[in-house]
């Protein structure tokens, strides 16, 4: 909840359009339905699936250009590897992820 607050003011801030979607499937329908530059991903979110999610959209066609970012609990390298495995584009530790936000958001 923390990092869909922060997630949320600082695109505000910036006039960055974000949504977010609360399944796989939701995330899914939204990146149909628009134009989708970015999805991020919570590795450790329970409601919508990562892994699940990378897996949706990389086995997708249409869907599967899209960059995949996740964030992570640095001290759970796991979810790193599984992410890289996943097909993740790119893995960033929680710290680094709220540090640089705003570039993320402006140029992702």
């Amino acid at each position: 909840m923390f990092f869909a607050a922060k997630i949320r003011e600082t695109a505000k801030a910036l006039g960055v359009d974000v949504q977010f979607a609360r399944t796989v499937d939701a995330a899914v329908e939204k990146s149909r339905a628009e134009p989708t530059v970015l999805i991020i991903a919570d590795l450790q979110a329970q409601a919508c699936d990562p892994f699940a999610l990378a897996a949706k959209l990389k086995s997708d066609e249409d869907l599967k250009q899209i960059p995949l970012l996740g964030f992570f609990s640095h001290v759970q390298t796991e979810l790193q590897q599984r992410a890289h495995e996943a097909g993740y584009d790119r893995i960033v530790p929680r710290s680094y992820f709220s540090k640089n936000l705003p570039e993320i958001l402006e140029n992702d």
